[in-house]
Formats: C-alpha cells, structure tokens, sequence
C-alpha cells in the first residue's frame, strides 16, 4: 500500500474525537495510537487488544506523524 493511501486512512471531522485527526473515524486518535507504540505496545499487541483497527491503520498513523514532523519541523541554531 503506498503511503497516500495509508495518509486515507487517516480522517478528520469536528464531531469525532474533537476534531483530532483519527483512524477512519473509528474514534482512535492518531495521538493514542502513537503514545501505545511509544509505551512499547506492538502493532500485534494492538491489533489483538482493538479488533476493528488495522495493520494499515496503525501504518497509516506512522506515515501521518512523518508528515507532519517534515512539514512542521524547527531547526535549532547551534551556538
């Protein structure tokens, strides 16, 4: 899957999770996606504990959050 179409998986709407992007608005923020892979959970750990998401979801927020990080990043001077 290429990574545009992981990026489609990725939803925004006013009326699910505050507007957060989220995982084919099935109410998973990208954010809480990311903060379980950071904690040390696997994608099969997630998968296993939400049966709705996806291998390509979980993907999906890794592709989101690269973009978002190149689009947005801050380059220190160094002193």
């Amino acid at each position: 899957m290429s990574n545009e179409n992981l990026l489609s998986r990725i939803t925004v709407h006013p009326e699910i999770c505050h507007g957060k992007p989220s995982v084919r608005g099935l109410r998973y923020p990208v954010e809480t996606i990311l903060e379980y892979l950071a904690g040390g959970d696997s994608i099969d750990n997630l998968l296993a504990e939400f049966p709705d998401l996806e291998r390509e979801d979980i993907l999906a927020c890794h592709e989101y959050s690269r973009k978002m990080l190149a689009a947005k990043s801050v380059h220190l001077t160094l002193a």
